[in-house]
């Protein structure tokens, strides 16, 4: 028999939300998960959402609230989440400008390119 798997922080923050009676956990799974795959993760350096998709996630008002109101709780230390936090904005805003950048080349190519293969042509009067 194996040992019994010891809680992750997913369970941890079910265990904050849930009521003491705990007869409302599946309603409140969806949110504790969201809350969970979205917070910045100090050991890897991002929350696991980046880590899978490679970008960051945007939530609705209402879920950063709930985000924020989970880390709260759960007395994360909020200086360090603000100033992480910071940090990935600012390599978001890195990220957008690579884009425009990349863009930008992009369509300067294609309309190169374009204007090679277009013939000219001579029209005569008459």
């Amino acid at each position: 028999m194996g040992r019994p798997k010891s809680p992750t922080g997913s369970s941890k923050i079910l265990e904050k939300i849930v009521s003491a009676f705990r007869n409302d956990w599946a309603r409140k799974l969806d949110d504790a998960l969201w809350a969970y795959r979205t917070t910045f993760k100090t050991p890897i350096g991002m929350s696991p959402y980046q880590r899978v998709y490679g970008k960051a996630c945007h939530l609705p008002v209402k879920l950063e609230h709930r985000a924020y109101w989970a880390t709260r709780f759960l007395n994360f230390d909020a200086k360090v989440a603000g100033e992480k936090r910071l940090l990935q904005l600012n390599e978001l805003d890195e990220f957008r400008q690579a884009a425009f950048k990349n863009a930008k080349i992009y369509t300067e190519r294609v309309k190169k390119w374009h204007d090679k293969k277009i013939s000219s042509r001579v029209f005569d009067p008459g």
